[in-house]
């Protein structure tokens, strides 16, 4: 696993146990997936608002936050459905790239 994906591992199961305190039990899978896409949301309204058609206050600063957020719920859910990220991403770009250049070349 990549650096990335250890910290993001780390930090989940930190959030694991804040949620048992908290609630009695983690996150699933399912809800996991509705977080991200409650992320991937506020990251399309903050680039609604650097585009300038949205206002939120300091929306340049809080996109980087936001993006770094949804990598995280990416690379915790690739780990638990038990995805190698790293690789697929890699294999992924081999074949768009080899798509690609046959197409133009």
């Amino acid at each position: 696993m990549t650096q990335l994906a250890d910290r993001a591992a780390e930090i989940a199961r930190l959030y694991e146990d804040s949620d048992r305190a908290a609630f009695g039990r983690p996150w699933t899978r399912r809800e996991m997936l509705l977080g991200f896409t409650v992320a991937v949301a506020d990251l399309a309204k903050l680039v609604q608002a650097v585009e300038g058609v949205r206002c939120i206050p300091r929306a340049d600063e809080r996109l980087e936050h936001e993006l770094a957020d949804c990598l995280w719920s990416l690379l915790v859910i690739a780990g638990l459905y038990g995805v190698d990220i790293e690789q697929a991403f890699l294999l992924n770009m081999d074949q768009l790239e080899a798509q690609l250049k046959s197409q133009t070349g």
